[in-house]
C-alpha cells in the first residue's frame, strides 16, 4: 500500500518505473514482432496440410510459440541467456554480436525496447497513476507490437487487433466517462467501433472497383475500429486525417529520395497506429484548433 501511495503521489517517480517496465515489455515485444508471424505463417501451413492430406493425421510439428523455444542466436543458434537478455544494456555489452560467434544483433531490439519505455513513461506521467494509465499502457504497447509486425510483414494479426478492439468495448462499458478520456463512454466506443470499420471497408471497396486493386487490408479496418474503440467516434476523423497526412509526406520523400518505387506498396497499420496513439495523448490539444477554425 505504502509504495501504491507513493507511485498515486509522485508522477516522476510513476514515469520513472513505467519507464523501467517498459524497457521488460519491450524486450517481449521483440519477441512478439519476431515469432507472431511466424506462428501465423506455421498455422496456414499446417491447415493447409490437413485439408491436403484429407483428414489423414498430421505430422506433429516442434512446439513454437512465444515463450517456447527459448531465444537463440539466428546464425549459430547459441541460446541467449538471461544476463545476455537484459534490455539494451546487453546488447550495448555485446557491442550488438553474438556472445559466441559475433554475428551482428540488428539495432532494431535496443531501439524498439528504448521507445517502448519512453512511450510508457510518457503515458504514465500523462495520465498518472489509475486505470486511465494502464489502459492506456496496454494500448501503447499493442501498437507498438502492431507497428513492428507490419512494417515486417505488411500484416497486422487479428491476434492482436481484435482483443484490442474488444478490451476497448469492455473497458468502456465498465470504466467508460465521457468523451475526453480513455476509455470514453459506451456510446461513444461502440459507434467508434463500428464507423471506424465500415468507413475504412468502404473506402477499400470503392478504391477496388475503381482502379481493380487493393488499397489497404483488413486489419487496417480492424486497428481503426480498435482506435475508434478507445477513443470514440468523435476522434476517428483526426486519426484519420493525421494517418494520411503523414503517410502521405513520407511516402512522397521516401519516392524523391529514391528509396521506394512507385507502385511499391507502403503499411498503413504503422501510420494508424502512430495518430491513434497521439490523439490518445494530446486529443484536445491536437483536435481544439481545427474545431476553432470550424466554427
Amino acid at each position: 500500500m505504502e509504495l501504491i501511495e507513493l507511485l498515486r503521489g509522485s508522477p516522476g517517480l510513476l514515469a520513472a518505473a513505467a519507464g523501467v517496465l517498459g524497457l521488460l515489455v519491450g524486450s517481449f515485444l521483440n519477441v512478439v514482432i519476431h515469432r507472431l508471424p511466424k506462428i501465423m505463417e506455421a498455422e496456414w501451413r499446417a491447415q493447409c496440410a490437413e485439408l491436403a492430406a484429407a483428414g489423414a493425421p498430421a505430422t506433429p510439428a516442434p512446439v513454437y510459440n512465444l515463450l517456447t523455444p527459448r531465444s537463440a542466436c539466428p546464425a549459430c543458434g547459441a541460446p541467449i541467456t538471461a544476463l545476455q537478455n537484459v534490455p539494451v544494456l546487453s546488447w550495448l555489452v555485446l557491442r550488438g554480436r553474438c556472445a559466441r560467434c559475433r554475428a551482428p544483433i540488428s539495432a532494431r531490439y535496443p531501439l524498439i525496447e528504448l521507445a517502448t519505455a519512453l512511450l510508457s513513461a510518457t503515458v504514465a506521467w500523462h495520465f498518472g497513476f489509475g486505470w486511465d494509465g494502464a489502459l492506456a499502457l496496454v494500448i501503447t504497447w499493442t501498437l507498438v507490437a502492431l507497428t513492428g509486425i507490419d512494417l515486417d510483414t505488411q500484416l497486422l494479426p487479428d491476434a492482436l487487433t481484435v482483443p484490442l478492439l474488444w478490451l476497448g468495448l469492455l473497458a468502456a462499458a465498465t470504466l467508460g466517462r465521457g468523451t475526453t478520456t480513455v476509455p470514453v463512454d459506451l456510446k461513444s466506443a461502440v459507434l467508434g467501433a463500428a464507423f471506424g470499420y465500415l468507413s475504412l471497408w468502404s473506402i477499400y471497396h470503392l478504391f477496388r472497383l475503381a482502379t481493380g486493386k487493393e488499397g489497404m487490408g483488413y486489419g487496417d479496418f480492424k486497428l481503426y475500429a480498435a482506435l475508434g474503440a478507445w477513443l470514440g467516434w468523435q476522434m476517428l476523423l483526426p486519426v484519420i486525417l493525421l494517418a494520411a497526412a503523414s503517410g502521405a509526406i513520407l511516402g512522397i520523400l521516401l519516392i524523391v529520395l529514391r528509396r521506394h518505387e512507385r507502385g511499391t506498396p507502403i503499411p498503413f497499420g504503422p501510420y494508424l497506429a502512430v495518430a491513434g496513439w497521439l490523439v490518445m495523448m494530446w486529443a484536445h490539444e491536437l483536435v481544439a484548433p481545427w474545431w476553432a477554425l470550424a466554427r
